[in-house]
């Protein structure tokens, strides 16, 4: 398993962050998710076998929020 940190630009509440967790979570290969709101990070617990770091990235693009760094 490897661990993402992605620095998530766009979350203004819990529901915010709610969101990005379960649309994080839902993919296959991830194995757990803890997202903040301040600072905005998603990090990520995944299958480097099963995903892509890049798709984890689009799924948060996907569902409205930016990804920086």
């Amino acid at each position: 398993m490897n661990t993402l940190q992605l620095s998530i630009t766009g979350m203004t509440c819990g529901g915010c962050v709610n969101s990005v967790q379960n649309v994080l979570a839902a993919l296959p290969g991830v194995q757990s998710v803890t997202v903040t709101l301040d600072p905005g990070q998603a990090s990520v617990v995944y299958d480097p076998a099963r995903i892509e770091p890049a798709a984890l990235a689009q799924a948060v693009i996907d569902a409205g929020f930016g990804v920086t760094g």
